[in-house]
């Protein structure tokens, strides 16, 4: 764990280059691990999601799952039972708002034997809130077991990019299905960001697999959620 203080930061207009576009569904359930099944449903409407790093695929969570830190085990047959609130998000540079936006509208699609169809989207900015994380950042080969090697790896190429991380903790790992077999993977939270370098990261990312909801950052609560999960785990 990294954990240095700083003070807050200042005022700052979120930029609309890049947002969340939030469709009404209509799904009775999901399975647990459907990133992949997801993927491929919408890039048949969308051809080239795979290949443009700056359109994500949110996955499916429901409100008790929302701090990313526990998710209910896909080997146990477990599935998600979705509400009529339970949303579909697609993080969509504004270019392509329009385009997307028309090819899901309406579009009916089989996650493996359940069916989803896409109603009305909304646009949603992104958050300048310092405190942001991802449920999935995909592990290079030994970081599964090795937590130090994935936190200095994430920070120095932050650094890289000009984001100076101060405080950052690791979640649980969590194994997902990919076009290719199983993906390794863990859940990230990064606190105390300059509103600027949250906006960047949640448009930017970090990692492959954005079309399977890996990499994408959101708004999170904070630390004391993050231990309350693990302790109630």
């Amino acid at each position: 764990m990294f954990w240095q203080e700083d003070d807050k930061p200042q005022g700052f207009k979120v930029s609309d280059d890049i947002v969340d576009l939030v469709f009404d569904i209509q799904c009775r359930e999901l399975p647990v691990d459907h990133a992949h099944e997801l993927s491929v449903a919408l890039e048949a409407l969308l051809p080239g999601l795979q290949q443009d790093q700056r359109l994500g695929v949110h996955t499916v969570h429901l409100a008790g799952s929302q701090n990313g830190w526990e998710r209910p085990d896909p080997r146990l047959g477990q599935r998600l039972i979705l509400s009529r609130r339970t949303k579909l998000t697609l993080r969509v540079p504004k270019e392509r708002l329009q385009q997307v936006q028309d090819a899901l509208g309406g579009a009916e699609l089989a996650i493996g034997d359940c069916a989803l169809k896409i109603g009305k989207a909304k646009q949603k900015a992104l958050s300048s809130q310092g405190t942001i994380f991802s449920r999935y950042v995909v592990l290079e080969p030994g970081e599964d077991s090795d937590e130090n090697a994935f936190l200095q790896r994430i920070v120095a190429q932050l650094a890289e990019r000009g984001i100076r991380v101060k405080k950052v903790l690791c979640g649980m790992t969590a194994v997902v299905t990919g076009p290719d077999g199983p993906v390794q993977t863990r859940s990230i939270m990064i606190a105390d960001l300059r509103a600027e370098e949250s906006v960047r990261l949640q448009q930017e990312g970090i990692g492959p697999m954005r079309h399977m909801g890996c990499g994408i950052f959101i708004p999170h609560k904070g630390i004391d959620a993050v231990k309350k999960a693990e302790d109630d785990s």
